[in-house]
């Protein structure tokens, strides 16, 4: 058998048909997510400026960001043992199904004369609950479908395509709200579509190794391990608290519409921001990956993150708004590759899926109540308040962790090398 190519030939994972299936597959599920949630922040918005002051209604897309968190944090680790108990595949395609489902829903609210906002929101609600299954099964996939020896390649690879669609995602949402809210959503189902007919195009296994016990002490055992490995521990809670308090990307319908004056066009413009941020990082990071100093990597890019948010919230011109936020974007693709390939090639596969969960409630969530912590914070100090409040918050964060994960701190090779498979 001819030995392996180095893990940083990226062609070589590519050259795995169902490697190659599910990153098309995550990528496209990562793209649909992110324009549906963009469009349920600026529909809830339009929908209560009608009604309500420019306060009131950020309020009212921190709630809509609370709608999803809620059933994120409570059933997130129980789908974590859901998914190193059964297949994963099926569970993921399950998710996908019930999101076309939600999109078609929304679609049809989105044409009538005055929305609800009570129905956007509980759809909002059923779209937290079907990520926190999606996320843990998502996750504990790439493994089990290449060589170890290329784990780490597989690994960043897959980072790169939930960043990549986590910045593209919110950008298109931003411009096609501008045409029409129905417009967003139905794109967001045809991007479901696709993400399932690729996965169903994958022939390997993807149900894991059966483990003893039962279900809460499954999530015992990953709560346990995330606890005690403090890499792990570290990675994502600073990742939380960063995304927690700089939510400045929750607040761009208040900007775009009430701040700089751009309106709907203008909020595809700002949406676009981070989107260029994060693709040229993603370009350099595809071409020549970070491979040490992954602590002191992750921890700037955390500071720089809360920098450009501080800049964001004081600016007042598009253009130099725009250039925060691909600072921002960059900045925030950086951390996210440091954290999520950390995790992963720390983490045995029989724990993925309970791992992937625990981070899930970090980090995912995390986003959703954001959104809601940025809405409550301007509800208080102004949407600029909030921005700013958030982007200090995110320094000093930053600044405490340092302190407090001295293994992360001093955490330096980033794509170890595997073995080689027999």
């Amino acid at each position: 058998m001819a030995p392996p190519l180095p893990a940083a030939r990226p062609d070589r994972v590519f050259a795995h048909p169902d490697y190659a299936l599910f990153w098309a597959s995550r990528f496209a599920s990562t793209l649909g997510v992110m324009v549906e949630g963009v469009t349920l922040g600026w529909q809830v918005y339009d929908v209560a400026r009608h009604t309500q002051t420019v306060a009131e209604s950020a309020f009212m897309v921190g709630m809509i960001g609370l709608a999803q968190f809620l059933p994120l944090f409570a059933l997130t680790l129980v789908a974590g043992a859901v998914a190193d108990h059964f297949d994963r595949k099926k569970i993921y395609m399950a998710c996908l199904a019930s999101e076309v489902v939600c999109v078609g829903v929304l679609i049809w609210i989105s044409h009538m004369a005055q929305p609800p906002l009570w129905g956007i929101f509980a759809i909002a609600v059923l779209f937290g609950a079907i990520r926190s299954f999606q996320s843990p099964a998502m996750s504990a996939l790439a493994p089990m479908l290449v060589p170890r020896a290329l784990l780490p390649r597989a690994i960043a690879l897959g980072s790169l395509a939930w960043q990549t669609g986590a910045i593209l995602g919110p950008w298109l949402g931003g411009v096609l709200v501008a045409t029409s809210s129905a417009t967003a959503y139905a794109a967001a189902g045809g991007l479901y579509v696709i993400s399932a007919l690729a996965m169903s195009q994958i022939r390997a296994s993807t149900q894991p190794q059966r483990q003893g016990g039962g279900r809460v002490a499954m999530v015992r055992e990953g709560l346990d391990y995330v606890w005690a490995n403090k890499i792990v521990l570290g990675a994502i809670s600073l990742d939380l608290v960063a995304v927690l308090l700089g939510g400045a990307t929750a607040l761009l319908p208040v900007y775009a519409r009430d701040i700089l004056h751009v309106g709907a066009g203008g909020f595809g413009v700002l949406r676009s921001g981070p989107a260029i941020g994060a693709c040229v990082c993603a370009f350099v990071l595809g071409r020549r990956p970070l491979t040490r100093r992954a602590g002191l990597w992750m921890f700037g890019a955390v500071a720089l993150f809360g920098l450009a948010t501080i800049v964001f919230a004081l600016s007042r011109v598009m253009a130099l708004s725009v250039l925060a936020l691909a600072v921002l974007g960059g900045a925030d693709m950086i951390s996210v590759f440091v954290r999520q390939t950390l995790v992963q090639i720390t983490t045995p596969d029989a724990m993925r899926g309970r791992v992937a969960a625990v981070s899930n409630v970090f980090i995912g969530a995390s986003n959703e109540l954001g959104e809601f912590e940025s809405g409550v914070v301007a509800r208080l100090l102004g949407p600029v308040g909030a921005a700013l409040f958030g982007g200090v918050g995110s320094v000093i964060a930053t600044a405490l962790w340092a302190k407090l994960f001295p293994t992360l701190r001093k955490a330096d090779q980033l794509l170890a090398p595997h073995p080689a498979d027999d």
